[in-house]
């Protein structure tokens, strides 16, 4: 800490908390204490009680970024969890503020919002869950009518492109150049990898997607959570409410949301049920026939930000293998290497645990 003026004194804990923190609370609000709480691999985050003007006591939870895109998940998170909270109030913790501040020669972005004591042992009750998905994506309309969003948002810790599109194509297309720019800046040029991407951007998107918003078709932009997995859904200890937590929003097709739920991290959330449950809600987009088709594609890109974010893990590979099934199918050619069904984990059922490893 470099001028200890500008941190909050005689707090309990091992968190240090910045004024700027306390700046964003109700005013009169005294902090009390900050504790390390939780696993996080991009931020480092705390617990801190608080009393408030009025007496009363209250939990916040604060996560604290440095570095790239460090200044986009503080505030996209902001943005995303009050686009959520002002939708379906208490699907995910009401969000209080975020700002930044100097520790060091270190710029820290940080997001607060209230702290939930919650249990993720359990999955959420199937039929109430995706109806809560579905209400999401339902009420969530675009302002624009237009794919992106008002701030630039995050997914791990790589910046999603929100410009405004009409085409879903274009937009999927931006996210999509991202995580493999940033998968390439961490694990090198790999030549075959490269033409296959380049394929399914240059021809497999355009049909695979373009389609859906042509020959009559359309599909409305919906508001998603952007990172909706197991590890980021927890049973309120005290409500028994589902809660969601670190979004990281865009408006997108309804159907991105789920492309994560395929990969070979998915531990209950790549059983069909779910699904079923939610396509009570909200039918697959025409061509129905090719919804399983989108959802490989929309797995490319959870695929590919985990393999920046962890290197050395199978993601890369995998995602490779996703990709020669789409090109053979919508955009074969002779050049690219032949898809292996023995390295599909939805034709070997094969998991392969996440693994976070705290921040230090």
């Amino acid at each position: 800490m470099a001028d200890s003026s500008e941190w909050e004194v005689g707090i309990a804990g091992n968190f240090p908390i910045h004024k700027a923190v306390k700046n964003v609370m109700p005013e009169g609000t005294k902090v009390v204490s900050a504790e390390s709480c939780g696993i996080s691999a991009w931020t480092k985050t705390a617990k801190v009680s608080v009393v408030l003007l009025d007496g009363e006591s209250k939990r916040y939870f604060l996560k604290c970024a440095t570095g790239q895109s460090a200044r986009a998940l503080a505030k996209g998170e902001f943005h995303s969890a009050s686009a959520i909270d002002a939708l379906l109030p208490g699907l995910v913790p009401k969000a209080a503020g975020w700002g930044e501040y100097h520790d060091g020669e270190s710029r820290v972005y940080f997001f607060l919002g209230d702290f939930h004591d919650m249990d993720f042992s359990a999955p959420p009750e199937p039929v109430h869950f995706m109806s809560q998905v579905a209400d999401l994506h339902r009420k969530g309309t675009s302002p624009n009518g237009m794919f992106g969003y008002p701030v630039p948002t995050v997914c791990g810790r790589m910046e999603r492109t929100v410009t405004w599109e009409k085409s879903w194509a274009q937009s999927f297309t931006h996210q999509l150049k991202d995580v493999i720019t940033f998968d390439n800046e961490t694990n090198g040029l790999w030549p075959e990898y490269d033409a296959a991407c380049k394929q399914l951007i240059a021809v497999v998107i355009p049909r695979l997607l373009g389609v859906l918003q042509s020959g009559g078709r359309a599909i409305m932009p919906t508001l998603i959570h952007g990172d909706l997995w197991e590890r980021n859904i927890g049973i309120d200890m005290e409500t028994g409410q589902t809660v969601l937590f670190d979004p990281g929003c865009t408006y997108a097709h309804n159907e991105m949301e789920f492309g994560t739920w395929r990969c070979s991290w998915a531990f209950y959330f790549n059983s069909p049920i779910w699904m079923r449950l939610y396509q009570r809600h909200f039918e697959p987009s025409e061509p129905a026939e090719e919804w399983d088709d989108r959802n490989r594609l929309y797995s490319i890109h959870p695929y590919l930000n985990d393999s920046a974010g962890h290197p050395g893990s199978s993601s890369r590979q995998i995602a490779y293998n996703e990709m020669l099934y789409l090109c053979e199918k919508y955009g074969p050619l002779d050049s690219l290497e032949k898809y292996n069904p023995e390295r599909d984990i939805c034709v070997t059922g094969a998991y392969v645990p996440f693994v976070m490893k705290q921040l230090e």
